[in-house]
C-alpha cells in the first residue's frame, strides 16, 4: 500500500469514528505502528487531523476535514434530512445551496424528486425548468449540471479545496444579483445564543449573503452539530425559519430553538 493510499484510508477511518488509535490503525492497514505514527504526524502538519498521544482525533473549532472524508459521517441521518427538505421545495422555485455534505445530499434528493415526475405541477413542462438551483459549491453544480430539468446557476469566486465552495468578491457579485425563494444552508455549529456558524469566515460570509437573498431560510444539520460552536458566525436564530435534523437532538435543544422562533423538524 502506497503512502497516498494509507493516508486516504486513515482519513476515511478517522471520518467514520471521529478518533483513531495508532495500534488500531496499524492492524487495519497491516503496517507497523511506527509507520502509522509518521503518517499521522505528516497529516497533522497539513492540518488534516489533530494529533493525540495515542493517535488522532477530529475536534476543535479550527478543525475541518476535506469534504470527501466527512461524507461518511452520519450518512443515514443526512440522507433522511435531505429527503425531508426536498419534499418542502415547490416546483419552479429558486433554491440556494451552500457547500457541505448535507447540502450535497439535498441536491441529490432534489434531482431525484424532480426527475421522478412526482413534483411536476400542471403546465410545468412548458413553463420553464422544474427547479432553479443557485450554488457556490462546485461539486453540487457538477452533479446537477447533467439534469436537464434543473436550471443550475453557479457563482464565480475562488475555490476552497476542502469544501469545493467558491468564495470572495466574485461570489458576492453574483449573489447580489439574484433573488431566492428558499436557501438551504449546511452549517458547522448551532448554538442557542450565537446562532449558526461555520469553520471558515469566508464561507460564513457567503452563507450569510445566501440567507439575506432568500425569502425562507432552512438550516440542515445532523444532531452532532447541536450545541457546537465554530469560528465564524453566519447569522442568528431569528433569521432561520426551519431547522431540519435527525432524532438525536435533545428535547431541551428543541425547546431552546422553538423558544427562539425556529421551527424544528426531526426525521
Amino acid at each position: 500500500m502506497s503512502k497516498h493510499e494509507r493516508w486516504n484510508t486513515l482519513l476515511e477511518l478517522l471520518a467514520a469514528s471521529g478518533k483513531l488509535e495508532v495500534e488500531e490503525a496499524a492492524t487495519a492497514l497491516d503496517v507497523s505502528a511506527a509507520t502509522i505514527r509518521r503518517d499521522l504526524d505528516e497529516l497533522a502538519e497539513q492540518q488534516l487531523l489533530v494529533r493525540t498521544r495515542g493517535g488522532a482525533v477530529v475536534h476543535g473549532v479550527s478543525y475541518e476535514l476535506p469534504l470527501r472524508y466527512k461524507s461518511t459521517r452520519h450518512a443515514p441521518e443526512k440522507r433522511r434530512i435531505a429527503e425531508a427538505v426536498a419534499d418542502l421545495v415547490a416546483p419552479g422555485e429558486v433554491v440556494g445551496l451552500n457547500g457541505g455534505t448535507t447540502t450535497t445530499e439535498v441536491a441529490r434528493a432534489l434531482a431525484l424528486r424532480f426527475a421522478s415526475g412526482r413534483a411536476e405541477a400542471p403546465g410545468a413542462a412548458s413553463a420553464g425548468p422544474a427547479l432553479t438551483v443557485v450554488t457556490n459549491a462546485l461539486n453540487i453544480a457538477g452533479e446537477l449540471a447533467v439534469r436537464p430539468q434543473i436550471k443550475i446557476v453557479t457563482t464565480g469566486g475562488v475555490a476552497r479545496p476542502q469544501t469545493y465552495e467558491l468564495v470572495g468578491p466574485l461570489t458576492v457579485g453574483v449573489l447580489n444579483e439574484v433573488v431566492l425563494d428558499v436557501v438551504v444552508l449546511g452549517v458547522d455549529g448551532v448554538d442557542a445564543e450565537l446562532g449558526v456558524m461555520a469553520h471558515q469566515e469566508d464561507e460564513a460570509s457567503i452563507s450569510r449573503l445566501f440567507a439575506e437573498r432568500a425569502s425562507r431560510v432552512v438550516v440542515v444539520t445532523d444532531s452532532s452539530k447541536m450545541g457546537r460552536r465554530a469560528f465564524a458566525r453566519i447569522c442568528g436564530l431569528d433569521r432561520i425559519d426551519l431547522l431540519v435534523t435527525d432524532t438525536g437532538i435533545t428535547p431541551d435543544t428543541v425547546a431552546q430553538l422553538t423558544e427562539a422562533g425556529v421551527k424544528v423538524l426531526t426525521v
